[in-house]
C-alpha cells in the first residue's frame, strides 16, 4: 500500500508542475464560492455543507482549527480563512503551535481534540484513524468532486478505501537557496552536478567563507531538517526501489544504502568549516532561522541552504509590511535543483503535501473542510508566494509569484518523484525515533551512525 502511496504523490508533484509551467495570469480574489467542475444555481458550490453556510445556516458557530503554521505562514493561512468566516458567519478560530505534533496528539489522546487539524505525515493520520480519533470524509463529501479534483493524491488520505484528510498545500524539497548578488559579486556558478556543488563547497571556503546554512530545531519536530538531507541523497545514489522499500520496511531501515547516504550527508554537514556554527548551531538555530545570516552584510556569513519552497515566507523582514525590499524573494536569494550524484539513477525530487483531517463532526466543521476543498480558498496564500495547491481546479493562472513559479523546470525535468519518507513511515519511527536519533546523530558530528540506525530498526512497529 505505501508503494501505491508514494507513486500517487508523483503524480501529484507532475501535476504541479504543468501548473507552474504555464504562462501566468493575474489571479483572482478568495471568494468561497464556486468549486471544480460544474456548480448549480448562481452562487452555488459541488459542496452541501459550503452551501447552507453560504446561506446564512450556521452564523453564530465556532470551528476551531490547529496547525503548525506560525509566523507569516500563520497569516498566510488566516488569510484563507478569513472569506469563509466573512461570508458565512462562522467564527474561525486558529492557532498555530511550534510543539504542534506533540500538542495535537496530547488533546487527541486526552479528548480534546481540534475540530481541523493539519497534518503533514500521512503514517500519523494512519496512527490517528487506527485509533478511531477521526471522521470518515466519505460518508458525507461530494466524493465524486472530491476525486475529480484530487485525482492524483486522494489515495494519500485514504485507509480500506475511506477518506480521511484532504490535502491542502504541497511542498517541494529538493532545492538549494543562494544568495544571488553576492554569488555574482564572488564569480561563483549555479552547480549542475555533485562535483560540480562539491567544488562549489571547497572554493567558498578557499576564499575565505562558510558554504552551508544549516539549523534544524523546530520543537518537538527538530531533526526532520536531517532526514529530509539523507533522502534526498539516498534517491540518487540508489534505486527508487530501495526507497520504496525502505519507506514500507521491506529493508531494513539501516541498510547498507541508506548508511552510505548519511555518511555522504555527514561529509557535508560534519566537516571542518562547512557549516556555519558548526553541529551546534545545526541543532540549536530554528529552521526558519537558519537562511538569516546568508543575508548577513557586508557579505553572508554562509552561502547555500537546502531547504523546500516555503523558506521565503522566514526571510528576514518577510513579516513586515512591506516586506523588507532588500530581501526580495527572487531578486535577492533564489534555488537551484540540488544536483544528482550518480547519473544512472537521474534527476530525483523529493517532495511534502499537508492534509487537513476533521476530529469532531458538526455541519460547521464540514462547511469549513469543504471551503479549503474549493479552488478558491488557497488563492491569497498563493499570491503571497511559496504555496502550491494539490488541487487539480486551480487555476494555472494562479502562479504567478516567486518562488512557485520557479518550480516548473525543475519537475518538468525530474525522472523520479517520491513523497517524503519519514512522513510516510509509521509515526512512532518516522517523527519519533528517526527525528530524534538524528539530534543525536548531530551532536555527536555522525560518528555514531550505525547504533543510531540500528536503534531506529529496533523501534519499528511490529505487525
Amino acid at each position: 500500500m505505501r508503494t501505491r502511496k508514494l507513486l500517487a504523490v508523483a503524480f501529484l508533484l507532475l501535476f504541479v508542475a504543468a501548473a507552474c509551467t504555464n504562462e501566468p495570469e493575474p489571479s483572482g480574489g478568495g471568494e468561497p464560492a464556486g468549486g471544480g467542475g460544474e456548480t448549480g444555481a448562481a452562487g452555488e458550490t459541488p459542496f452541501e455543507h459550503l452551501n447552507r453556510a453560504l446561506a446564512g445556516e450556521f452564523e453564530g458557530t465556532t470551528v476551531e482549527v490547529l496547525a503548525q503554521w506560525i509566523d507569516a505562514e500563520g497569516d498566510n493561512f488566516d488569510a484563507v480563512l478569513q472569506p469563509f468566516a466573512e461570508q458565512t458567519g462562522i467564527e474561525v478560530n486558529y492557532e498555530g503551535l511550534t510543539d504542534y505534533e506533540t500538542v495535537l496528539t496530547a488533546r487527541v489522546e486526552g479528548g480534546n481534540a481540534p475540530d481541523l487539524a493539519q497534518v503533514a505525515q500521512p503514517g500519523l493520520m494512519q496512527s490517528f484513524q487506527a485509533s478511531g480519533d477521526l471522521v470518515n470524509l466519505s460518508e458525507w463529501i461530494n466524493v465524486d468532486q472530491i476525486e475529480q479534483d484530487y485525482s492524483s493524491v486522494v489515495d494519500l488520505a485514504e485507509v480500506d478505501g475511506n477518506t480521511y484528510g484532504l490535502f491542502f498545500k504541497a511542498d517541494l524539497k529538493s532545492i538549494v537557496w543562494y544568495p544571488v548578488r553576492a554569488f555574482e559579486d564572488a564569480g561563483y556558478t549555479v552547480p549542475t552536478t555533485w562535483d560540480e556543488l562539491m567544488a562549489l563547497q571547497d572554493q567558498i571556503k578557499a576564499d575565505g567563507g562558510t558554504p552551508w546554512c544549516i539549523g534544524m530545531e523546530h520543537g518537538d519536530a527538530t531533526g526532520w531538517v536531517a532526514t529530509d538531507w539523507i533522502e534526498d541523497v539516498l534517491l540518487r545514489t540508489a534505486p527508487v526501489e530501495v526507497y520504496d522499500q525502505w519507506v514500507a520496511h521491506e529493508i531494513p531501515f539501516n541498510s547498507p544504502e541508506v548508511l552510505e547516504a548519511a555518511e555522504i550527508v555527514s561529509q557535508i554537514w560534519f566537516d571542518d568549516g562547512n557549516v556555519f556554527g558548526g553541529n551546534t548551531a545545526i541543532n540549536n538555530v530554528f529552521v526558519g532561522h537558519a537562511m538569516n545570516d546568508m543575508f548577513a552584510r557586508p557579505e553572508p556569513k554562509c552561502w547555500l541552504h537546502k531547504q523546500a519552497s516555503w523558506i521565503p515566507s522566514f526571510w528576514p523582514g518577510a513579516e513586515e509590511d512591506p516586506p523588507d525590499p532588500q530581501f526580495e524573494p527572487g531578486v535577492d536569494s533564489t534555488f537551484f535543483y540540488l544536483p544528482p550524484i550518480e547519473e544512472e539513477f537521474g534527476n530525483p525530487v523529493l517532495g511534502g503535501a499537508d492534509m487537513i483531517v476533521m476530529f469532531n463532526d458538526r455541519p460547521e466543521v464540514r462547511a469549513l473542510l469543504e471551503y479549503l476543498a474549493t479552488p478558491e480558498a488557497p488563492l491569497p496564500w498563493i499570491d503571497a508566494g511559496g504555496f502550491v495547491s494539490p488541487n487539480q481546479s486551480v487555476p494555472d493562472s494562479a502562479y504567478t509569484t516567486f518562488p512557485s513559479s520557479g518550480l516548473g523546470p525543475i519537475l518538468s525535468q525530474a525522472t523520479t518523484l517520491r513523497f517524503d519518507a519519514s512522513d510516510a513511515m509509521p509515526a512512532e519511527v518516522g517523527q519519533g525515533t528517526f527525528w530524534s536519533g538524528m539530534v543525536d546523530w548531530v551532536s555527536d558530528e555522525g560518528q555514531n551512525t550505525e547504533q543510531i540506525f540500528q536503534q531506529v530498526e529496533e523501534s519499528w512497529p511490529s505487525g
